[in-house]
């Protein structure tokens, strides 16, 4: 299976990396791919890699080359640009049916403020605008 392939690609992607609960980054990774409903194998591979590209040193290139176009695709509209303005962001996440599953899945982990030691308003505010962008994938 593919996505088991992307699992283990991302562990090792992401070993030395912490969310901002201070909990090892492959957590989140699990959380997006545990939160998908009735995912297709090309979804949980796309959630256990769909912070690659923005977080590590792996090219899109390089996910294609080893998981295909669709995959590719995916992760491609899902990688948020530098300077890219957040509502052009999720357009094109909206437009790849597979990335804007997963990116539901990533906003609904990322919103859930209980896995903090303690909550900031920018925690709060970031929450806000999260919920938004959910709205926004879901309509």
């Amino acid at each position: 299976m593919i996505s088991h392939k992307a699992k283990l690609l991302a562990k090792q992607l992401h070993a030395n990396q912490v969310d901002k609960a201070g909990k090892a980054y492959v957590e989140h990774l699990q959380s997006v791919a545990d939160g998908l409903v009735q995912p297709t194998d090309d979804e949980l591979a796309v959630a256990w890699l769909h912070d690659s590209v923005e977080d590590t040193t792996i090219s899109l290139a390089q996910i294609k080359a080893e998981f295909g176009s669709v995959i590719a695709n995916a992760i491609g509209a899902i990688t948020k640009r530098k300077d890219e303005p957040y509502e052009t962001y999720l357009k094109r996440v909206k437009a790849n049916d597979i990335a804007r599953k997963v990116k539901i899945a990533d906003l609904t982990h990322n919103m859930d403020l209980s896995r903090l030691a303690k909550v900031t308003e920018k925690d709060i505010a970031r929450q806000q605008k999260y919920q938004q962008a959910k709205q926004f994938l879901q309509t």
